[in-house]
């Protein structure tokens, strides 16, 4: 079976109003990378602008890395791959098996409303693929449709980074949207463990993880997914 895997990034660098950095989270590009690749998937690395990504930089700090994170860093392939990533626009659903979504809070601001992604989206679901997004890209979704022109998670079980996260982390006010929120307003069955825990939710073709923990297990999913 082909495993064909888009990975699709944030280009959008600046947290709000803050003055502050932002970008994808490493650890839920990484964790995935390894389980994709281990797996024997080919992959490709897109983003809105195309070329490097703007990584957020507290997924960076020492108390946030994993093996990994750490093997990612290390790595001239994965390293090369994230310099070059592909522009959005010219990604077609046809030429991959399934796209997948690393989170950080960049896509809070440019992915969730970008009309390619959007288009990729409901290509991949007309073609009957695997969608998969974790933390706060599953916002990636919320104007997504399916073939019934109704919204993509409407009546789907999904889950993201909960409103609980969001308050942890300080960000409540700076956000321009609660993931939690944002699911359960477009008609998704959204549910949630415990902060920081991880949480998969599968329904159908349609794969969904709560946080940075769950990242490898929603990778893990997808590769199950594409090997039935």
């Amino acid at each position: 079976m082909s495993k064909r895997i888009l990975i699709v990034l944030t280009s959008h660098d600046r947290l709000g109003e803050t003055g502050e950095k932002t970008g994808f989270w490493l650890e839920e590009l990484a964790a995935p990378y390894y389980v994709f690749q281990d797996a024997g998937a080919e992959l490709t690395l897109a983003s809105p602008q195309g070329g490097r990504p703007p990584l957020d930089p507290k997924s960076d700090a020492e108390d946030s890395q994993t093996e990994a994170t750490r093997r990612f860093r290390q790595d001239p392939e994965a390293q090369a791959r994230l310099d070059a990533t592909h522009r959005l626009a010219d990604m077609r659903a046809e030429d991959f098996d399934a796209v997948f979504y690393p989170g950080g809070h960049g896509p809070l601001w440019d992915l969730v409303d970008d009309p390619d992604s959007i288009r990729l989206i409901e290509a991949f679901w007309a073609q009957g693929k695997p969608v998969s997004a974790v933390c706060h890209a599953p916002i990636v979704l919320i104007h997504a449709r399916d073939q019934d022109g109704g919204p993509l998670v409407e009546g789907r079980d999904v889950t993201g980074f909960t409103n609980g996260e969001e308050a942890a982390v300080g960000l409540t006010d700076i956000v321009p949207k609660l993931v939690e929120e944002a699911l359960i307003e477009r008609g998704g069955r959204y549910s949630k463990a415990e902060d920081f825990t991880p949480y998969v939710r599968q329904d159908g073709r349609l794969i969904t993880g709560q946080n940075p923990p769950s990242s490898a297990p929603v990778a893990e999913r997808l590769i199950a997914l594409l090997e039935t």
